[in-house]
């Protein structure tokens, strides 16, 4: 097979997943004897539009990435045709292994910008290849885990799954849509191929090509239904919804004198809450209160909202294309920076794009109900706060000297983002939040910025200290 057809990128070719001037300015360092262990921040500058937080993902791929990728003779033989690289370099890249550590924010975490979601430590050439990589699965995946958390919470205690796959960008996007959306609380996925890699529970029910190919839709029902008796969820919308769901109840009679039981209707058209309503009073009164109502159809959170207010009975929310791409935040836009190397620390100071300096912890504080009251960012170096029962650090050691220090499971950050929504106050659960979640700088790592700013000649920001 031509690799031009290959649809994903593979553990073979990850390494050149990677913008060009990385490796030119990685050739530079060497060639000036630029490689001493450098500091590099992962994080969002502040939170986009209608978000009042974010939910980590996609630190399982980034670690993966960094203690598997190499630079095999394909990548080195592609390299040298550009005629841009010393031999050095090339010769370099032969050996390649990451050999830094890591500290991450644990998937499913809730994250404040600009806290850090991750931090590299490793030689100067080593921390600068890695950047693109980084960027774009924790970018990507945090974007989406975020998107499905503010479904998942819009939908309260129903089910939710995403069914985005045929909208999504890409075939590794598919697959990290999934993935990202069960870490956030869906209950499952469409995605057979996610179900399989990453153990997540698949959903189906049928599309409306099958109903029109049987002559009735009463005998598509049958045919469902006898094919796939443990599994059935029937499309009743294709010709008039409430005749579709009164042949669903014939259907569902005959499965249960047979010993079987439907399992749900879907509606994807018209007006879902009166629809709804008549079909949840229809299943009732013909004996089938347990046959779930599933809704699809160009929903997000928003329009959730909206349906349950004017009191919906629906339970099962099949969302695609706005989960799939994140319609209304499509981009996080994440970054990647010097903070620190064996020179002392570094500040980025661009108007609208400054940095904070330094190696870093990040501390969040508790009320006394236990969700969160606020953070604050401090220098990794700085006391921890005394109130240790009521303060949790953040950043996590996950790697060390190029080697994952433990893996977390799926499960255990889909646990970690459930415990974190349910400890989010509720006033940041709105989907248009009216106030922001304090974060603070350490009064050691605002003292730093202050000195740095002055240094350069500039005034400082004035932004509140713990």
């Amino acid at each position: 097979m031509s690799p031009s057809r290959i649809c994903w990128i593979s553990t073979a070719d990850m390494a050149l997943m990677v913008d060009l001037y990385e490796l030119t300015m990685a050739d530079s360092y060497l060639r000036h004897g630029h490689n001493e262990r450098a500091t590099f921040d992962l994080f969002v500058r502040s939170l986009p539009p209608e978000r009042a937080f974010l939910v980590v993902a996609g630190i399982e791929q980034a670690l993966t990435y960094l203690e598997r990728m190499r630079f095999d003779a394909d990548a080195r033989d592609y390299l040298a045709g550009l005629n841009l690289f010393s031999t050095r370099f090339l010769e370099y890249l032969a050996s390649f292994r990451f050999s830094g550590d890591v500290w991450a924010t644990p998937e499913g975490t809730i994250n404040f910008p600009p806290a850090p979601l991750l931090t590299v430590t490793a030689p100067r050439v080593e921390a600068q290849i890695v950047e693109t990589f980084l960027l774009n699965v924790i970018n990507s995946q945090t974007m989406w885990a975020s998107k499905a958390a503010r479904i998942v919470l819009a939908a309260q205690g129903r089910a939710v799954v995403d069914f985005s796959p045929r909208r999504d960008h890409g075939a590794d996007a598919a697959l990290y849509v999934a993935r990202a959306s069960y870490l956030a609380g869906c209950v499952g996925t469409s995605n057979v191929l996610a179900g399989m890699r990453y153990g997540i529970p698949v959903y189906g029910t049928m599309a409306h090509a099958y109903v029109m190919s049987f002559l009735s839709e009463l005998e598509s029902f049958r045919a469902y239904a006898c094919d796939f008796p443990h599994n059935t969820t029937l499309l009743v919308d294709t010709y008039d919804t409430l005749e579709g769901v009164q042949n669903a109840i014939v259907v569902g009679h005959e499965m249960a004198a047979r010993g079987e039981q439907l399992r749900g209707i879907r509606l994807d058209s018209g007006d879902l809450v009166a629809l709804s309503q008549a079909a949840r009073q229809m299943l009732d009164e013909a004996g089938l209160p347990g046959v779930k109502i599933l809704a699809s159809g160009d929903l997000n959170e928003v329009k959730i909202t909206d349906l349950l207010a004017h009191g919906a009975r629906i339970d099962i929310f099949g969302v695609g294309t706005e989960l799939g791409v994140s319609m209304d935040v499509p981009a996080l836009g994440g970054v990647y920076k010097l903070v620190e190397d064996e020179a002392g620390y570094h500040i980025k100071l661009s108007a609208g794009k400054a940095t904070l300096p330094g190696r870093k912890q990040v501390f969040r504080h508790a009320r006394r109900d236990g969700r969160f009251a606020f953070d604050v960012i401090s220098l990794a170096d700085e006391a921890p706060p005394a109130a240790a029962d009521s303060v949790q650090p953040l950043l996590v050691k996950v790697m060390e000297n190029g080697r994952i220090l433990r893996d977390t499971t799926l499960a255990e950050a889909r646990q970690r983002a459930a415990d974190q929504l349910a400890h989010l106050p509720r006033e940041f659960h709105a989907l248009s939040p009216s106030n922001h979640y304090p974060v603070f700088l350490s009064s050691g790592l605002a003292a730093l910025r202050t000195r740095m700013y002055v240094e350069a000649g500039k005034p400082p920001p004035t932004e509140q200290a713990r």
